[in-house]
């Protein structure tokens, strides 16, 4: 009876010592896993997917570790999870914390230092019990293959840690998992507000704090950046270079961009910027830093521009005939309002849709085209003369223009 007793409380230490030795630490997520970081023959891999310190509050202590890489990618047929790597070490003994790093997780390691003062030596080997069956998955090599990484699907990390009073008595004692959800980027698509360049016209907002709003798809530990300028069609030949010249935001000339929290969505801030200005021009672009083993890559949206007019103004905007829009944004809006507004030679004109180009029949789409190209200064303006005559044929207006409208 005396012996299974001393048995009893043996194996009861053993297992409440088994229990002490924990994980501390985090995986790191990727957007993009390029497998010129791995090596799945041997588990060795050139950037950090994990780092945890293993801890117990007793020391020596007996400890394995075991890491997998597991994943499904229904995109390539793949529905039932599949092994990429897995890879376990022997046993060794710790006399102090040790961290584990996924980069030498790996056959070429022979040992690993402890935390100690000074450090003591850990001898360790690892050893591959599992890779990825190439025969059997070749659709995912090719796509490995053809886009240098590993193909979007759902991927799992387990690092589990086994402990006890000797190798022959381990048992698990704590455990990480990581699912990570790997999806090629879409790319950064602008929503609001304003469109291209050439329907500026089309792209006005009534607030000099309009919200911005993007789609930048499934980014995980994205970051994400703004820039705001204001356009100039007299100073400027494209959007680009205003983005270049003249920031509004960020206010700070020496930064290209103002860096946001992880949102899609930014509202134009009160303060720490140039406001913007009823009646003018801005172009505004994102940019996300996507994380990827390869490093960061940029991801940089188009250029979006639009107008912020006056609200007071709005009701008579929208009774403006959408072509003479176009002519104002071909033209300045100071040359439009010298011939087209109050006091104007041509107020209250509004186009029929009999159009001539350099004296030559016109479409209204030919004489839209027309105006873009002045707009985007791809062509040079001529002297002609723009008549307008009057329903009596009675008065002639003599301009400087390259488009002749009659009415």
């Amino acid at each position: 009876m005396k012996t299974i007793k001393i048995l009893y409380i043996a194996l009861a230490i053993s297992f409440c010592f088994s229990q002490n030795v924990k994980l501390e630490g985090q995986f790191f997520p990727y957007s993009k896993y390029y497998i010129s970081s791995f090596n799945l023959a041997t588990g060795e891999s050139s950037v950090p997917l994990f780092l945890f310190r293993i801890s117990s509050d007793r020391y020596p202590v007996i400890t394995k570790a075991y890491f997998k890489a597991s994943f499904l990618s229904p995109q390539l047929g793949i529905e039932s999870r599949t092994t990429l790597t897995e890879v376990e070490s022997n046993s060794f003994t710790m006399n102090a914390d040790i961290l584990l790093d996924s980069k030498n997780f790996s056959e070429n390691t022979t040992s690993l230092f402890d935390e100690d003062s000074p450090p003591n030596v850990v001898p360790i080997v690892f050893r591959s019990i599992e890779t990825i069956d190439t025969g059997k998955y070749e659709k995912i090599l090719s796509s490995i293959m053809t886009s240098g990484k590993l193909p979007d699907g759902e991927y799992r990390f387990e690092l589990k840690i086994f402990s006890g009073s000797s190798e022959f008595d381990l048992s698990k004692s704590d455990e990480k998992i990581e699912t990570i959800i790997v999806e090629t980027p879409s790319g950064v698509n602008l929503e609001s507000p304003g469109g291209a360049l050439a329907d500026t016209a089309f792209n006005v907002v009534y607030s000099t704090f309009p919200s911005f709003n993007w789609n930048k798809g499934y980014c995980s530990n994205c970051e994400t950046f703004i820039r705001v300028a204001e356009y100039r069609n007299y100073f400027h030949s494209s959007p680009e270079e205003a983005l270049r010249d003249e920031r509004v935001l960020p206010f700070d000339q020496s930064r290209e961009w103002l860096q946001l929290e992880d949102v899609s969505t930014f509202q134009y801030p009160v303060i720490g910027v140039r406001p913007l200005e009823y009646g003018k021009t801005y172009v505004w672009q994102i940019m996300v830093k996507v994380p990827t083993t390869d490093g960061m890559e940029d991801e940089v949206s188009e250029i979006y521009t639009f107008k912020v007019s006056d609200p007071s103004f709005s009701a008579k905007l929208s009774n403006i005939d959408p072509l003479l829009l176009q002519i104002k944004e071909a033209i300045g809006q100071q040359k439009y309002s010298e011939l087209f507004e109050k006091g104007g030679p041509l107020e209250g004109f509004a186009p029929t849709g009999i159009f001539s180009i350099d004296g030559s029949k016109a479409d209204l789409s030919s004489t839209i085209n027309a105006l873009l190209r002045i707009k985007n200064k791809k062509v040079k303006l001529k002297i002609l003369k723009w008549s307008i005559i009057d329903e009596n044929h009675k008065n002639n207006c003599n301009l400087i223009f390259f488009i002749c409208f009659f009415s």
